[in-house]
């Protein structure tokens, strides 16, 4: 028998703040408008960059590109997934040879969605340059990928998950421990 114990890391209005302080640090950095596009990794990423760009859009005043990938195919376990994954579209509607992509997703885990998200994104042309931006780095790395922009570092166990949920309140990012009862 197993046990879950949910704790929230960040409340709906923390998570908010962490998108406002992400988006800030990566406006400081912009200095080109016209030549960055945000991409967002679906399910979570997806969403963590819908907020994002509406953000930065209001910081730079004028509209970023916004575009959003399915890795659903590109996975190295998607053998274990089953016969029927779920599938999600691939929005890619610009170009993005030359451009500077901010590739982001919700948490940063083992790398291994991120190199699915590059090897997607390399699918669609020739970036100039891909910064990674993730709202929580959680830790236990098992491909050498690291954030350009994290809004919380924190260290999980192998044990924990680390997911963005919607509530009454808003999205908020939970820790789930899994415990076997003995």
């Amino acid at each position: 028998m197993t046990m879950e114990h949910e704790t929230t890391i960040l409340s709906a209005r923390e998570t908010l703040s962490t998108l406002d302080a992400l988006a800030a640090r990566l406006a400081g950095t912009i200095t080109r408008p016209d030549k960055r596009v945000v991409v967002g990794i679906r399910r979570g990423g997806a969403i963590v960059a819908q907020l994002l760009r509406d953000r930065l859009n209001h910081l730079l005043g004028r509209q970023l590109p916004l575009g959003f990938l399915d890795i659903s195919f590109y996975r190295d376990d998607l053998n274990t997934v089953g016969p029927n994954p779920v599938v999600a579209p691939t929005d890619l509607e610009m170009d993005i040879d030359d451009k500077r992509i901010v590739l982001v997703d919700d948490v940063l885990f083992t790398g291994r969605t991120i190199r699915a998200g590059l090897n997607a994104l390399f699918d669609y042309g020739r970036p100039e340059r891909v910064d990674l931006l993730v709202l929580v780095d959680r830790g236990c790395r098992q491909l050498p990928i690291q954030p350009d922009f994290a809004g919380l570092v924190m260290n999980a166990g192998r044990n924990e998950t680390v997911k963005l949920v919607t509530g009454p309140e808003g999205w908020k990012v939970v820790l789930k421990q899994v415990k076997r009862a003995s």
